[in-house]
């Protein structure tokens, strides 16, 4: 996918966290560019618009082109303190085919073992965070370092329908291996659900780690009046191929119960929403 790498300079790189992320216990969220260069179909972030700190150009050509805050590490390096609980990212996946040119994560990470936060939690389902796995070691030396790495389906098809941009699910297991063999806390997140195999999918997020798992269906307004859903792309690919049960409420909540269920006779636990993402902070 042909992309172009833009760049600015931030006024500020931590922002204080509210809803969905706050609930689940982050005092701040570290966002590290502006658009991904994934552009996953469903991703909820578009539809925040100015909300999501956004401009227009962001939610109307989505995952064409991103724009990296170039004086991240200078800005993290007044901000940062010792009692803070950061979520990276909210917005845009750290780990987006854009970072592998830009190579901005290193010079974060550095910022952040210099002056480690109480805790710092990465959200990717980019396998390019192994590159930075050394310095990965050294950030968890000081601070409490989770990485919680985004399975969505395990079903081929799916994944080039909704996000064909993304590594396959073959990769992103080969990258949760090197990390935890590594030593580094790693959690399957099962977000969004995508059309799946549910206790196929449970069974592999249950090999792959040894954390409770954490998951979240698709948005859909019914549910959530107010605030970012899935991108109205999503809706347009389920109806084409006839899989819009999985942006139906009962349907979805009967997936939950299947892989929370599967996932319990393991000895694990599974959850939802605020719930499931808090497991990171505890």
């Amino acid at each position: 996918m042909p992309f172009q790498v833009l760049e600015t300079e931030a006024k500020s790189i931590l922002s204080p966290t509210t809803g969905f992320i706050a609930e689940a216990g982050f005092t701040h969220s570290l966002t590290p560019a502006r658009n991904c260069t994934f552009g996953c179909t469903y991703c909820y972030v578009p539809t925040m618009r100015i909300y999501g700190g956004l401009k227009p150009e962001d939610w109307r050509h989505w995952g064409q082109f991103t724009t990296f805050k170039t004086n991240a590490p200078e800005l993290l390096r007044c901000q940062l303190r010792a009692d803070q609980v950061i979520y990276c990212s909210p917005l845009v996946d750290p780990y987006q085919p854009a970072e592998e040119i830009q190579q901005l994560m290193p010079r974060v990470l550095d910022e952040l073992s210099a002056r480690p936060p109480q805790l710092f939690v990465i959200q990717t389902r980019g396998p390019l965070i192994v590159r930075d796995l050394d310095r990965l070691l050294e950030l968890s030396r000081h601070t409490n370092l989770r990485v919680s790495f985004s399975l969505t389906t395990n079903r081929v098809a799916v994944r080039k329908l909704y996000e064909p941009h993304c590594p396959t699910l073959d990769c992103r297991l080969k990258a949760i291996r090197i990390l935890r063999e590594a030593g580094i806390k790693t959690y399957a997140t099962l977000a969004p659900l995508l059309p799946c195999d549910p206790e196929e999918l449970a069974g592999i997020a249950l090999a792959a780690t040894d954390n409770d798992i954490i998951g979240d269906a698709l948005h859909v307004r019914s549910v959530k009046p107010r605030g970012a859903t899935t991108r109205d792309a999503a809706f347009a690919i389920s109806r084409k191929h006839e899989l819009d049960a999985w942006l139906d409420t009962d349907f979805q909540a009967d997936v939950i119960e299947r892989i929370g269920a599967a996932v319990g006779r393991a000895g694990r636990r599974f959850a939802t929403g605020p719930e499931g993402f808090r497991c990171l902070t505890q």
